[in-house]
Formats: C-alpha cells, sequence, structure tokens
C-alpha cells in the first residue's frame, strides 16, 4: 500500500513537473515572441522613423561639408576709388584629437596650443580649451592675414605635422581709407555680412551666396580623395558704385572736424554736399567720426578711459551712438535756413513780393494770444522791411507774419510736397521722417515758430533735398546715393538713374529764391559764406533748445548753393553744441560753408567769374632749387624775392639741396620764407599754427612769420577762416591759406 501511495506520489510530482516545465516553457516562449517583437520594433523604428535621421548623422561622420564664403562686392566712389573691399585670407581649424605627426603619432594637446597662440597672438589658456574640445572640428582663427598662415605652415613643416589641421580660404573686409565717410559707408561683421550704414542697406546686392566642398572622410576624419567629391562654387557678391566724390568727402570732413574742434561743439556736427540737379549726394560727413577698420573701438578718449567700468548695455548704447548717421537718422530744428521754405510757399502762392517796401515789419517780437514770440534782434527791431531784406537781416517776426498769411492748410500741402514730413527715400540706413505737429492741431502760434524753423524736426538730409528742389527750377529730386551695380559674374552694368519725384514750386519761383539767397550772402548775415570769383546765396540759421532741452545748447547751420545761376552745388553745415567763439549760424557754420566751396568749386570745374584777388601785395612763383647747390639756391630764391633758412655747415658751393617746404610751384607773398634740406641735414622742424581767427592780414601775417609759417590770403577785412585748424602741427614753410571777411553785425 505505502508503494503504490508512493508511486502515486511519484506520478503526481512528474506531472507537475510537466506541467511547471510546459509553463517555462510557455513563458520562455512568450518572452522571446516579446523580445522578437520588441526588436523588430526597434529595427522597423530605426528603419523607418528614425532612418533618415541616422543616415544623415552617417553620412555627417563620414562626409566633412565646407563653406567657401563668396566674395563681397567692392564699394566704389564716383571716380573708381575703393572704399570698401574684400581680401583673401584663411581661417584655421582642427580636428581635435586628430592632429597627427608623419609617424602618425597625436600631437600634444599643450603644444599645439603653444604654436597657435604663439604664431595668431591668441590666449593659451582658450586656445587649449579649444584643442581639447569633444568637437569634430573647431575654429582657431579667423580672417588669418597671409604672412601668419606663412609661419603656421613653416611650424606644421618644421614639426612633421601631416593631418588634423585645416586651412580654409576666406574675406576679409577692409576700408582703405579708414574714417573716411565712416558713418555713411557702415562696416561688417566678422561673418561678412553688414552691420551697419550702406553695408547694411546694400548687404542683399554686396554679400553674394556661399559655395560648399563636400568630401567623403575615413575612421580618422581623414579626407578619401575619390569622385564623389561635391564642389559648388559661390557666387561673388556684386560691385556698387556711389555718387559720392572721395576727394570732395575728404574736403568736407577736413573743415567739419576743424569747426568742431575749435567751436568745442559738444554734440558734434555734420555736413552734406548735393548736386541738385540729380540729387547725388557728393558728400556726407558726420563728426566725431570713427575707424572702419576697428569699428568697436570707442572715438571718446573720456569713454575710453571708463570703458572697463560700463555695463555691457551702456557699452552697447556708445556704440551705436558712435556709428549713428546724424545726417539721416536724427532729427533737428533747422532755424532760420528754413525761413528758405516759408519764402518759397508764399512767393509761389503769390502772397508777397520780392521787393515790396514796408511789406513787412519788426517790432522786436509777434504777441499772438498771451504768447510772446522775440526777434533774436528784439533790442534793435529792425523795423519795416521787403522779403528780401527780412531775409538778410534773417528777421524772425517778418516770417512769422508771411506764415500767418500762408495759413496752416496751405502750409502742410507744400511740407508733404516737399517730403518733409515723410521722408526722401534715400538709400540710406535709418532714414527718419520729419516731426510735425498734426495739422488739425497746428495753431496760430503753432505755425509762427515754424515759419522760421523752430519747434519740429527734420533731418539734414531732408533740408538739403528741399532746399535743392527750391533751386532746381522747383523740381524735387529723390537723394541718390549709389548710381551703379555691376555684376561681377557677368559684368553687366545697372544703371540707377536720378528720380524726380515732382514739381514743387514754378521755375519763376525758384529764379526769384536763388536772387535773394544770393543777396543773403551779399549783402546779409550770409557774408562769412562769400567765395572770391564764385556767386553764393544761402541762408544761415540759430536754432535754439526747445523747452525741456536746454541742456542741448543752440545749433549753428548754414546752407548755401553756388552758383546762384544754373546751380551746380548745395552745402549744408550744422554744428551741434557750439561753446566757444559763439553759436550764430553765421558767424560760426558760415565760415565752414565758405571754405567747403572755395576748395568744392574749383575741383568740379566750375568756372570762376571772377579771379581778382583782393590781396595787393605782390606774390611770385616758387622756382624748384632741388638738386641745385646751397649756393646757387639761396642765390635764386633770394633773387625771386624771398627768404631762405637752411641748417647744417656743409660746403655751400658742393652739397645739393635734396627738398624744399613748400614745394616748387606754390605761389608765395614775396619775404616768404623757404626751408632747404640736404640729404645730411633731412631733420624736420615742425611748428603748431595759431589761432588766426579775428586777426587783420598784417597781425596773421607776423603771427605766422613768428613761426616760420607762409600765408596766401583770400578778401580782406579779419579772419574768418584758415585751411589748417590752430594747434595743428606742421613743418616749418607750410602755407596757410585765409579768408578775411568784413565783421558783420547780424550772423544770426
Amino acid at each position: 500500500m505505502d508503494k503504490k501511495k508512493k508511486n502515486i506520489s511519484i506520478r503526481k510530482e512528474r506531472e507537475q513537473s510537466k506541467k511547471l516545465l510546459s509553463k517555462r516553457n510557455l513563458f520562455f516562449m512568450l518572452f522571446t515572441l516579446i523580445v522578437f517583437l520588441l526588436l523588430t520594433f526597434r529595427l522597423g523604428w530605426i528603419q523607418f522613423v528614425k532612418g533618415s535621421e541616422y543616415k544623415e548623422a552617417a553620412y555627417v561622420m563620414q562626409t566633412s561639408t565646407q563653406t567657401i564664403p563668396a566674395k563681397r562686392g567692392t564699394i566704389y566712389d564716383s571716380t573708381g576709388k575703393i572704399l570698401a573691399a574684400s581680401a583673401e585670407v584663411d581661417t584655421v581649424s582642427i580636428n581635435p584629437g586628430s592632429v597627427k605627426y608623419k609617424d602618425d603619432s597625436v600631437v600634444p594637446s599643450e603644444v599645439l596650443a603653444e604654436a597657435f597662440s604663439t604664431i595668431f597672438e591668441l590666449d593659451y589658456n582658450t586656445v587649449l580649451e579649444k584643442v581639447n574640445s569633444d568637437s569634430s572640428s573647431i575654429t582657431i582663427a579667423k580672417k588669418v592675414e597671409q604672412d601668419k598662415i606663412d609661419a603656421l605652415e613653416s611650424w606644421m613643416k618644421q614639426n612633421e605635422v601631416t593631418t588634423g589641421i585645416n586651412i580654409d580660404s576666406d574675406t576679409k573686409r577692409y576700408y582703405p581709407y579708414n574714417n573716411l565717410a565712416s558713418h555713411l559707408i557702415g562696416f561688417c561683421g566678422d561673418d561678412n555680412y553688414g552691420l551697419d550704414g550702406l553695408e547694411s542697406k546694400w548687404d542683399s546686392t554686396l554679400a553674394g551666396v556661399a559655395g560648399k566642398k563636400i568630401t567623403t572622410l575615413n575612421g580618422a576624419r581623414q579626407e578619401i580623395p575619390d569622385e564623389d567629391q561635391v564642389y559648388i562654387e559661390p557666387q561673388d557678391g556684386n560691385d556698387i558704385i556711389l555718387t559720392i566724390d572721395a576727394n570732395i568727402q575728404s574736403i568736407v570732413e577736413k573743415y567739419l572736424k576743424q569747426a568742431v574742434e575749435e567751436n568745442n561743439c559738444l554734440r558734434g556736427g555734420n555736413a552734406i554736399i548735393m548736386d541738385p540737379n540729380t540729387g547725388d549726394i557728393l558728400a556726407m560727413a558726420t563728426y566725431p567720426d570713427y575707424n572702419l577698420n576697428d569699428p568697436f573701438t570707442i572715438n571718446s578718449p573720456s569713454l575710453a578711459e571708463t570703458w572697463s567700468e560700463l555695463s555691457s548695455t551702456d557699452r552697447n548704447d556708445a556704440l551705436f551712438k558712435m556709428w549713428r548717421n546724424k545726417a539721416v537718422s536724427d532729427g533737428y530744428e533747422p532755424g532760420s535756413t528754413f525761413k528758405l521754405v516759408t519764402a518759397a510757399i508764399a512767393l509761389e502762392e503769390n502772397l508777397i513780393e520780392p521787393d515790396t517796401s514796408n511789406d513787412l515789419v519788426c517790432n522786436g517780437y509777434e504777441q499772438y494770444y498771451d504768447t510772446k514770440i522775440n526777434c533774436w534782434r528784439s533790442w534793435a527791431p529792425h523795423g519795416s522791411q521787403s522779403l528780401r531784406e527780412a531775409l538778410q537781416n534773417s528777421c524772425n517776426p517778418a516770417l512769422m507774419q508771411v506764415g500767418q498769411r500762408i495759413g496752416s492748410k496751405t502750409y502742410y500741402k507744400y511740407l508733404r510736397a516737399f517730403n518733409l514730413i515723410g521722408r526722401t527715400g534715400a538709400s540710406v540706413l535709418g532714414e527718419a521722417s520729419g516731426q510735425f505737429v498734426d495739422e488739425e492741431d497746428c495753431g496760430v502760434i503753432e505755425l509762427a515758430t515754424m515759419s522760421f524753423g523752430q519747434r519740429f524736426t527734420i533731418t539734414p538730409l531732408q533740408m538739403i533735398t528741399a532746399v535743392s528742389a527750391i533751386v532746381n527750377d522747383g523740381i524735387l529730386m529723390q537723394p541718390r546715393i549709389v548710381k551703379q551695380v555691376i555684376d561681377t559674374n557677368s559684368n553687366v552694368v545697372t544703371n540707377i538713374d536720378p528720380v524726380e519725384v515732382r514739381q514743387v514750386i514754378s521755375k519763376e519761383t525758384s529764379e526769384t529764391m536763388r536772387d535773394l539767397m544770393e543777396s543773403v550772402v551779399t549783402n546779409g548775415t550770409g557774408q562769412y559764406a562769400k567765395v572770391t570769383g564764385y556767386s553764393v546765396g544761402g541762408k544761415t540759421g540759430t536754432s535754439e533748445p526747445s523747452p525741456g532741452k536746454e541742456d542741448e545748447g543752440y545749433i549753428a547751420s548754414m546752407i548755401a548753393i553756388s552758383p546762384t545761376v544754373n546751380t551746380q552745388v548745395v552745402a549744408l553745415v550744422a554744428l551741434y553744441q557750439p561753446t566757444a567763439n559763439g553759436h550764430q549760424g553765421g558767424s560760426t557754420a558760415g565760415p565752414v560753408v565758405g571754405q567747403i566751396l572755395s576748395e568744392v568749386l574749383p575741383y568740379l570745374g566750375i568756372s570762376s567769374a571772377d579771379t581778382e584777388t583782393t590781396d595787393t601785395e605782390s606774390t611770385s612763383t616758387l622756382p624748384d632749387v632741388r638738386n641745385k647747390t646751397i649756393s646757387e639756391a639761396k642765390k635764386k630764391l633770394k633773387a625771386a624775392g624771398f627768404r631762405v633758412n637752411i641748417s647744417g655747415s656743409e660746403n655751400p658751393d658742393e652739397t645739393l639741396i635734396t627738398d624744399q617746404v613748400p614745394k616748387p610751384g606754390a605761389s608765395l607773398k614775396n619775404n616768404s620764407i623757404i626751408c632747404l634740406y640736404t640729404a645730411e641735414n633731412n631733420a624736420r622742424i615742425t611748428t603748431t599754427v595759431p589761432n588766426l581767427k579775428g586777426k587783420t592780414a598784417a597781425e596773421a601775417t607776423n603771427m605766422l612769420k613768428a613761426k616760420n609759417l607762409n600765408i596766401n590770403t583770400t578778401g580782406s577785412g579779419v579772419v574768418v577762416s584758415q585751411d589748417i585748424a590752430s594747434g595743428t602741427s606742421v613743418e616749418e614753410g607750410t602755407i596757410v591759406h585765409v579768408t578775411l571777411q568784413k565783421e558783420i553785425s547780424d550772423a544770426h
């Protein structure tokens, strides 16, 4: 019995074991099935869902894609001078961990970092961090000049480094004239895309399209030469030709800088030269300027001293302010120069005649309700005047009376016609629009202040464009900065023709306005802008700060035209917050305009109507005494009426003259000093130019003679301008050209 029970027990155990085994088998089969399904799902996920992504990743691991930068187009001035160009440079990168010697051993990180930091003048620790990077490729240095590439290649050759260092072609933007037209041209970033000025505004034209080079890599990420290499050639950017003339731009910048510094203009200044017939901008300058090749270095010495203490926000604000082209982006109150617009409207609407006696009256002020608006010469009212006399005197009450005749509705019609409320449409970056009170809110007081150029803002570009229309037979031209685009791939030239916007005033009104403007210069507040031999017209302006903005100070300005018949040039100079030598537009900005025109007009080939000089002293042409002995040179110069200055103890009958100051051919007054130099005694002696403003011709001559400097004078009276700023260091013998004018009591 016990045996039978035992057998039954054994059978039950076997059956349970079989069941357990069966369950295990079933579990294993289910587990296997689940694993299989998961693997199948995973493979499907990889194949169909993530396949393209992994394929792309594998492609990236197995290939190298290098961007080939396009060469940015060149910017030329109107005479063909290069203002901005791109030079061939290189970018150096490495494949970290793959920089190897000839024997295939890896170059130590410290060795690489030391070499790169020395050759490229970089911080060692920064370079070491890059060398130890986990990236497959990392840039070490951008925009590298050829001399440093040569040094790198020499190091690689000496140390037998064969792989892992990449030298790729790149371009670098440079500006041959550094600060010239800096606010207009702008600059590029490291990626060769424009960040400011015309470089930004015309970026799509200049930039071009980058190319690519795609190559296959082996496990060590080295290129495998094969036929599958893909090369997409870059498309170079187009060139643009500006209306700006670099020579005129240089003249304008020279005198603007001198004026800002001599008058201590706390907010700088700007100047524009325009051809009214085409709208071409021949020069556009803002001072202080900055170096386009180093645009992130601040141009203010006082700010530079505290630069490290400034927050990043303050630094950015300072840089943006430095780059800002105030001639197009900042509004200003034009002051009395705007009286030209008021006068032109009144004449066109037949509301006034230019020479009707006693038509307007100045009692020193105008009263509107409880508001009293003074004339700038309220202590000595101008009395009864014609429109011509009112413009010559720059009389505010007279022009307020003219404005009231016009009325706000008509006035605003012309403001829109002159594009003073909107924008000029010039192809420049950041052009602002005029800011006037809304027409429906323009009452008698607003109209009164507007009529003499206050309590609204326009840009200097808008001002010169409006006046250009006034003198261009009434035709408003759109300002033009770029006149041609050249496709560098096909050499096809696209002309950007002048754009005639509309006829604003009649030809007859334009002729009258030119005549009135000429009388302002011949007999009015604009006399400091006279240029001997040329007919010049214009209007001065002195705008006082608006209520609440007293800390901004006065703005002294003048706008001028020449010739007054068939006008070819319009010039505007605005000086912001002058704090030395007065703040009147006539006496502060007027001489600057005269200086600019005295050089620009002859340069443009505009004939002088009168070549007579007011200088009664006899002059002689300086002979060339170079390559003559000291004795011969002295004899020849003394015979011509000149004094001689020479140092050294060489044999006068054997030693030859190698140089002279001034240069041969200069026209000089008798008794002028000539400095001579020999090969052994060639050290130049320098001196500083004194301030001649307000001096008579005799006083100026004696002051310069005391410093062994020469003088050329134009005009009579007292010195109103000098072509070399006071304090400038020059060689002895240098000629200082000065302009003299009779003193003017009304220079507003």
